[in-house]
């Protein structure tokens, strides 16, 4: 009987070995043709996008070539109804020392007729840290016509001063 039983058990080793080859043959075609499938497929198709464009008209000036030591005030056309007026004002402004930063100060003044004075109706401040800059402010003034204009101050520098120019209804 020793023989009938080691010949059982190398049969069923046997069978048992031939399954797990077959098992390890299936799983690896399996995964080879799943990684063909995915090579050899073809991306999908693009979708198709259309573009339109329109044509608006220019709504500011041309920019005017900046000078040192002068501002230049412009009206943005279309920048407002009635007495909502925005307006550009432009200066070159040098830096003494481009090692150092330079900072600038813009001042819209109104005419005070009672006062007789240039009163601030708007200000801000900005700098930079070049050897030069052509700088921009665009103010804007809503309901309050008079006499204006713009004034920037260059820190360690003059104040220069705009035209003066009147805002009406």
């Amino acid at each position: 009987m020793p023989t009938r039983s080691a010949a059982v058990l190398t049969s069923g080793t046997a069978s048992a070995a031939r399954i797990f080859v077959a098992a390890l043959a299936f799983t690896s075609a399996y995964v080879g043709f799943s990684a063909y499938s995915n090579a050899s497929s073809a991306p999908e198709p693009a979708a198709r996008v259309t573009l339109s464009a329109r044509e608006l008209p220019v709504t500011a000036p041309a920019q005017q070539a900046a000078t040192p030591g002068q501002v230049t005030v412009s009206v943005l056309t279309g920048a407002g109804a009635g007495c909502a007026k925005s307006y550009v004002a432009r200066s070159l402004v040098v830096n003494a020392d481009p090692a150092e930063p330079v900072s600038y100060h813009w001042r819209l003044a109104r005419w005070s007729p009672s006062a007789r004075t240039w009163r601030t109706y708007l200000a801000d401040h900005d700098g930079f840290a070049a050897p030069e800059r052509t700088v921009e402010w665009l103010p804007q003034v809503s309901g309050n016509p008079g006499w204006y204009r713009v004034e920037l101050e260059i820190d360690g520098g003059k104040t220069l001063r705009s035209d003066r120019f009147q805002v009406s209804c």
